[in-house]
């Protein structure tokens, strides 16, 4: 995600407070936020498998577009207007796009075994863990591999959009792994930035309110991907 609204200037008037919160404080509440979206995706995904309701809207004629465009949409919005919409809004933004996102995942339930979902989602916390602490305890350095982490994910934006009219199939395991790879190193890329999100707005309450979001946006946004590329890897297909 773009970082550019963290170098933005306060508006005109804006109002300056001491933080209530200490930086462990402000950690646990971002991840905190990250699992409430990431319980959101499961409720809407397992409800739209468990009722059926998900067969109708692939009846709604070009219905993954139209998600997609929403999704993007979503993200894009939040990102370059946070320091401007109220904390309810960024929020309910959140949440927006963990439900729209829970729509695209109800077909992964038609798709894979529950059992090896669930084994999957084990793999994934596990992983996901393992490098959000070592970006939290560890002073890494990602100037220097954040190209390739940026070339990376065009490489597979350019990927998965060929494959929707060429077949690609005898390469997607090479890009699932590239996609493994990379969300590995995002996760601790961006837990290492819940610090410098504290930094920056340990005495402004409200934005240290909304960074909170954004890094549970960007935190939710590493672990849904990492799930997905595992899933294509190992999951077992019904």
């Amino acid at each position: 995600m773009n970082d550019q609204w963290m170098n933005q200037a306060y508006p005109n008037g804006s109002s300056v407070t001491a933080p209530s919160v200490t930086l462990g404080g402000y950690t646990a509440r971002t991840f905190g936020w990250m699992f409430a979206g990431l319980l959101t995706t499961f409720l809407v995904a397992f409800s739209g498998y468990l009722t059926g309701w998900i067969a109708l809207v692939t009846y709604i004629p070009g219905w993954i577009y139209l998600l997609l465009i929403a999704e993007v949409a979503t993200v894009v919005f939040l990102s370059a207007r946070v320091t401007k919409m109220g904390i309810g809004t960024a929020r309910a933004l959140f949440f927006l796009y963990s439900a729209l996102n829970g729509i695209v995942f109800s077909l992964y339930f038609l798709i894979f075994d529950l059992a090896s979902m669930i084994l999957v989602f084990g793999v994934t916390a596990l992983f996901f863990g393992v490098m959000s602490l070592l970006g939290m305890v560890m002073h890494l350095d990602f100037s220097r591999i954040r190209p390739l982490m940026m070339g990376g994910l065009i490489f597979l934006a350019v990927f998965w959009l060929l494959g929707m009219f060429i077949n690609l199939s005898q390469f997607e395991m090479i890009a699932c792994t590239l996609g493994i790879f990379l969300f590995l190193g995002y996760t601790a890329y961006d837990t290492s930035k819940i610090k410098q999100f504290y930094a920056v707005y340990s005495q402004d309450e409200q934005m240290l309110k909304k960074a909170s979001i954004i890094a549970a946006l960007e935190l939710y946004l590493d672990f849904i991907n990492l799930f997905v590329y595992l899933l294509r890897v190992l999951g077992k297909r019904k």
